[in-house]
């Protein structure tokens, strides 16, 4: 006889020959009972069938079409194709598929490990490195291991995949980045020179090169495929926190712990004039589309404006009268959208740079701004735990999706666009039926 303690679920089990309850499993509290290891063996067959279908399901809000991940969530990741999403948990890392909303499989029980997941540009492998110092690269179909990157000597703090998806390039606390084939696991070198910690990496859209910002106060610039060394881009006067490639590969962006940016030429890696005073300050950036416009969050509480052909400012966007949050462009590049901390929504005219609606019905904190693929609708997610659905068009509210009970501080829609998936505060995803 065993002594079992369950929690978590919510099932009953009745033994057919005696009609008494072999057990009973009920969510914040946990029962105690003697069983049999034939029956513990049932049991556990039992749930492994039923819980993934049957949790996903329990209480949903109205609209709601599931609700993924177990213990309190603290990253989510969508691959390329929207077909599956890693939820990171204080219990673990899960796989999820999309169109049925079931657990593919458990990647890891231990989620402290990880510091950055990544999937590769066709979707098919993930990528997580951290406090182990080895990259771990998992089949996105299986859930199974693929490979074991090791060679770095202290944690890894970041992971990005080439855009053709054979390079991963992995940065680490050690002061280097190491290149991998994806295909053989196999090392392509060992980026060198930086001379204190590395905070970001970017490959370029054609894959060729591979930027990295380090606290020297440098940007260093790599051969994607050998790994030599191409320049140094010096003159930041603080920390280099993020590099930002443009959509259309021309302009590089990199911005210092101070919130300084500056904009730099690819082909002549020369930088471009984007002044040196106060109101270049920014603490977020964003780039059009078509790569030609890069919009900034400033501490003033504006937007600011530059042309990356010329790195000149070329307006600023004034309105909002706290924080903001989130800046997002349309697909298309015609419309932006603003989030703040004065509970508001702004939608701007790219082609003019005139506001055109101002939208009002959050009741708090607006965290999260997110367009649909075909850039019809935008949704918000906001301290008041709703998410709202809007008409990029008139600036309408289409929906209020109610069932967070915290702040929602992510939203993403699926790739047609029918789904919607937020993330709350209170630890749990939710996905929406946008129609209805």
């Amino acid at each position: 006889m065993l002594n079992v303690a369950f929690a978590y679920s919510d099932h009953n089990l009745t033994d057919r020959a005696t009609k008494e309850p072999i057990y009973h499993i009920q969510r914040q509290g946990i029962f105690y009972m003697r069983i049999t290891v034939t029956v513990l063996m049932l049991l556990v067959l039992f749930l492994s069938n039923t819980y993934p279908q049957d949790y996903t399901q329990m209480s949903l809000p109205e609209g709601a079409v599931a609700r993924l991940g177990a213990g309190k969530v603290s990253g989510v990741l969508y691959s390329p194709d929207r077909s599956r999403l890693v939820v990171r948990t204080d219990m673990g890392i899960w796989l999820y598929d999309t169109t049925t909303y079931q657990e593919v499989v458990l990647l890891s029980e231990q989620a402290s490990w990880i510091e950055s997941i990544m999937f590769s540009p066709d979707g098919d492998t993930l990528a997580g490195g951290g406090y182990e110092r080895t990259v771990q690269l998992w089949d996105t179909e299986t859930g199974e291991p693929e490979r074991t990157l090791a060679g770095h000597t202290d944690p890894i703090s970041g992971v990005v995949f080439s855009p053709d998806g054979r390079t991963l390039a992995s940065r680490s606390y050690d002061g280097t980045v190491r290149l991998w084939d994806t295909e053989t696991g196999e090392p392509k070198g060992t980026l060198t020179g930086h001379t204190a910690l590395i905070a970001d990496i970017a490959f370029s859209p054609d894959g060729k090169t591979v930027a990295s910002g380090s606290w020297d106060r440098t940007v260093r610039l790599w051969d994607a495929e050998t790994g030599a060394h191409k320049g140094t881009l010096a003159g930041h006067v603080d920390w280099v926190e993020d590099v930002l490639f443009s959509p259309d590969g021309r302009t590089l962006a990199s911005r210092t712990r101070d919130n300084r940016l500056r904009l730099w030429d690819t082909e002549t890696w020369e930088p471009k004039d984007t002044g040196t005073g106060d109101t270049n300050r920014v603490y977020s950036v964003s780039f059009s589309p078509d790569g030609k416009t890069l919009a900034g969050r400033s501490y003033e509480h504006t937007l600011l404006l530059w042309d990356t052909e010329t790195g000149q400012p070329k307006g600023e966007l004034t309105g909002h009268t706290d924080w903001l949050t989130s800046v997002v462009f349309s697909p298309d590049g015609k419309m932006l959208v603003s989030g703040s901390y004065d509970h508001t929504l702004r939608l701007w005219d790219t082609e003019t740079w005139e506001p055109k609606a101002t939208l009002t019905g959050h009741t708090d904190r607006v965290y999260s701004v997110i367009f649909s693929l075909d850039g019809k609708t935008f949704a918000s997610g906001s301290s008041d735990t709703t998410v709202r659905l809007w008409d990029t068009e008139t600036g309408e509210q289409k929906q209020v999706l109610t069932g967070h009970t915290d702040r929602v501080y992510s939203v993403i829609f699926s790739l047609d666009g029918a789904t919607l998936a937020s993330v709350g505060a209170d630890g749990t995803i939710l996905l929406w039926k946008v129609a209805d």
